[in-house]
């Protein structure tokens, strides 16, 4: 899909810049004519008649003339049908011509004729990629060994056709052993011009942002809802966004409300290609602004990825200090909100060739994307690799008929990790036509690999007025007090989402200066597929005094059965609590402690102080005064839910936190 996918310039700045490892670019086509004109003489004296016939075809061509010079090349081989260099002459303009399997007839007769002669291993070439470029893998193969006998095994030109080896034996097998995959046409309703690609989704699958090309050859990014099963009409993603030059491969946050995009003409910026950000408040997207000398370089920036809370960025750049030629780079964002210096992924994702069209999934480990440099079944093929303690692990290629003998790029996996959408180029005679969006169900095999990400998603607003507010959404990891995610919620709509990775316990808090904070407890650790959750979460206004109500319940304060010391995963928890008071003085609180109906009541409202007294003593630790917070234990006295099953029960026991 290389002519569609890279950072959505169609016409200069593709994935591969129309330069296939398989495919015949402009660039190939000069150079062809070139090797066409000035190949060698015939190696032995032909009849006069022959000769003068490929003299005249030789001629044509050199004027552009290619089917003119077809039916010349003909007779010379029919005045003499050991014309060995007539044939390969003839191969090349029929492949010139885009007459594939004639073009490979003709290289076949020509190695015939002299199947061990140098001259003849232009054939051998032609051959093999005519093949490999059809996924004839088991056909290439031979053409390919006789190939590589004419070169030294440590030349520039026997290493690549080891590397071309390479791919066709593992291409055979990827066929042999194909991976259970049904792209489905993602919806009709998209079609709305000749093209459309570089698909991607919020978390929540519900509204689809994509790359289009317009009749007159202008880019635009598009963007489509979720309706009851149906796709939406499409419109322009913004006034902001769009201009009359081009615009393409957009990445957005889980949300949807962070947009990273490139663009390579109309707009001021540092380099060929740079990367733009824009962000949404209710329905308005900001003025896109550069994203800064940082990314953007004098060389070329594109393909952006950004993790679900847009905090670390992911992207294409051909900048020095890489692997190769196009290397993935990755940068954060500091605590001042600036992107700091990028650094590359290094091996074993980058290659000495061309790394392409990066996606990092929910998850934040799972990388997903194009490479001409690892091996697969040609051109670009789409890869995968995990984030390790210890860097990345060897990627892995995605398998047929995901990849093919064409290029592929541009892969979007579902943050459950069930789907994933891509652009299918559909070609003519080797001739780009036309690309689709299209969606296919991962199979259990790259599922395996894909950790699976809930989300929560909802509105943040007062508890009394339900004025919607602009909160901070956090995910805690209790294991290491690390924060796994960081999203604020829309200023004009209160609207928030967050993801939730699997495999962990997580503490979430919502906060808002001159609120209570609130906070939630995920115990993911045994969890394995991903779901959506609506939450909307009304926050209470400190208010102190008599007649205040103004309480929370710490969800993440963690006792073992029956005990009142406290966890040590607790903290994460204590210390929010904590600094809550350092940043509010004058407020003072209560800490309740609650208990179910297990055992006497005497004995649960004893436990009920002892562990409210535990919090209390963290708190005076943590250098909080002792007048200001006060343990009280009510027992079972005053339970949120009837003792009638175990989620109740454990409702009921709890830490809450009043103010006074």
């Amino acid at each position: 899909m290389a002519d569609f996918a890279a950072d959505a310039q169609i016409h200069e700045y593709s994935v591969a810049q129309k330069k296939r490892s398989w495919h015949l670019g402009r660039l190939a086509l000069v150079c062809f004519l070139g090797f066409f004109l000035c190949s060698l003489s015939p190696a032995f004296a032909q009849p006069k008649k022959a000769q003068e016939l490929y003299n005249q075809a030789i001629k044509l061509f050199g004027e552009r003339k290619a089917n003119e010079a077809i039916p010349f090349m003909q007779e010379a081989i029919k005045a003499d049908p050991t014309f060995t260099d007539a044939h390969l002459k003839l191969g090349q303009l029929y492949e010139f011509t885009r007459r594939q399997e004639m073009a490979l007839a003709a290289y076949r007769e020509a190695i015939r004729l002299q199947p061990d002669k140098p001259a003849t291993a232009s054939a051998y070439q032609s051959a093999s990629m005519i093949l490999l470029r059809q996924a004839r893998y088991a056909e290439a193969i031979p053409y390919l060994e006789r190939f590589a006998a004419f070169f030294a095994p440590q030349s520039a030109q026997g290493q690549r056709i080891q590397r071309q080896l390479e791919s066709a034996r593992f291409g055979q097998e990827a066929i042999q052993h194909p991976q259970p995959v049904t792209p489905i046409p993602l919806s009709e309703s998209l079609k709305t011009t000749p093209s459309q690609y570089f698909p991607v989704l919020t978390a929540d699958e519900q509204t689809l942002v994509y790359t289009v090309l317009k009749p007159e050859g202008d880019e635009d990014l598009m963007i489509s809802s979720m309706k009851g099963e149906v796709w939406s009409p499409p419109i322009s993603l913004s006034d902001n966004i769009n201009t009359p030059e081009n615009e393409g491969t957009p990445s957005l946050s889980a949300d949807g409300r962070t947009l990273v995009f490139t663009a390579c003409q109309g707009r001021r910026g540092f380099g060929s290609c740079d990367l733009y950000i824009s962000r949404k408040t209710g329905d308005t997207w900001s003025a896109p602004q550069n994203l800064g000398p940082a990314i953007n370089t004098r060389y070329w920036e594109s393909q952006p990825s950004l993790s679900a809370d847009g905090r670390r960025l992911y992207f294409v750049s051909d900048r020095p200090g890489g692997q190769g030629r196009r290397d993935i780079w990755r940068s954060d964002l500091n605590a001042s909100g600036e992107w700091v210096e990028p650094v590359n992924l290094g091996v074993p994702v980058n290659t000495p060739f061309n790394e392409a069209s990066p996606f990092i999934h929910a998850n934040g480990r799972t990388l997903f994307f194009a490479s001409d440099g690892h091996i697969g079944l040609g051109g670009y093929d789409l890869f995968v690799a995990d984030s390790l303690t210890k860097g990345w692990s060897a990627p892995a290629n995605l398998g047929y008929p995901i990849n093919n003998a064409d290029d592929q790029a541009a892969l979007f996996v579902a943050a459950n990790g069930t789907r994933a959408y891509y652009s299918f180029e559909e070609q003519k005679e080797g001739v780009s036509q036309k690309s689709r969006l299209y969606v296919f169900d991962m199979p259990e095999s790259l599922r395996d690999r894909v950790k699976p990400v809930s989300y929560l998603k909802g509105v943040i607003a007062d508890a009394h007025t339900k004025k919607p507010l602009v909160a901070t959404v956090e995910l805690i990891d209790l294991s290491n007090n690390q924060v796994v995610t960081r999203v604020t919620s829309d200023e004009q709509t209160g609207q928030y989402t967050a993801v939730l990775p699997s495999g962990g316990e997580y503490a979430l808090y919502v906060t808002v200066p001159g609120y209570l904070f609130k906070s939630l407890s995920f115990d993911y650790t045994q969890k394995t597929r991903g779901e959506g959750m609506s939450l909307s979460v009304p926050l209470e206004p400190i208010a102190s005094g008599k007649g205040s109500t103004a309480k929370e319940t710490l969800n993440n304060i963690f006792f073992e059965s029956g005990r009142f010391e406290l966890e040590s995963k607790s903290k994460t928890e204590l210390d929010r609590l904590a600094d809550f008071l350092k940043s509010n003085p004058a407020v003072k609180v209560e800490i309740a402690g609650h208990t179910d109906d297990e055992g006497s009541a005497a004995t649960n409202l004893e436990l009920s102080k002892k562990r409210a007294q535990s919090v209390v003593n963290f708190l005076t630790k943590a250098g909080i005064e002792p007048t200001r917070i006060q343990a009280t234990g009510y027992g079972e006295t005053r339970p949120l839910a009837p003792n009638s099953s175990d989620e109740n029960r454990r409702m009921n026991r709890r830490i809450e936190w009043r103010v006074l």
